[in-house]
């Protein structure tokens, strides 16, 4: 009787082994499919990188918040700064926009008092302060 027990138990022991195996089989061929995809997204993120790079280097440099080193420097922020600084420039709300890297109804709306700037765009509006009417219109230009 011992021996009947035994060879069932190896029998359910080797077809569960080979359903397993089945079933990882598949698993392993999507995943190495999603690795194959993301290793493809990965190369795209550092062309687009580059190229973004690049249109900056033709654009005058532009304004990234992330080029600013110096985290030293705390810029503050007001509505009443970002009206008296475009203003200054004399420029549209758009072009304003531009400068710092948003869209004219953020500009409005951080005029207004309604939002306010992340401290990534706080650095951006800093960087603006210190452009004059000349540079601001050369890298309104320039893009």
């Amino acid at each position: 009787m011992p021996n009947f027990a035994q060879s069932i138990k190896n029998e359910i022991a080797r077809l569960a082994r080979k359903e397993i195996h089945t079933e990882t089989l598949s698993l392993r061929k999507s995943s190495t499919q999603h690795r194959t995809g993301i290793s493809e997204l990965k190369r795209q993120a550092a062309e687009l990188k580059t190229e973004v790079k690049q249109l900056g280097k033709l654009c005058g440099g532009g304004i990234s918040p992330q080029k600013s080193q110096d985290t030293t420097v705390t810029h503050r922020f007001s509505a009443k700064s970002v009206i008296t600084q475009r203003k200054r420039l004399g420029i549209s709300a758009n072009d304003f926009g531009k400068l710092v890297g948003v869209s004219a109804v953020t500009i409005y709306a951080w005029e207004l008092g309604r939002t306010r700037p992340r401290k990534a765009q706080v650095k951006a509006l800093g960087l603006v302060r210190a452009f004059g009417k000349k540079q601001a219109r050369a890298r309104l230009g320039g893009c």
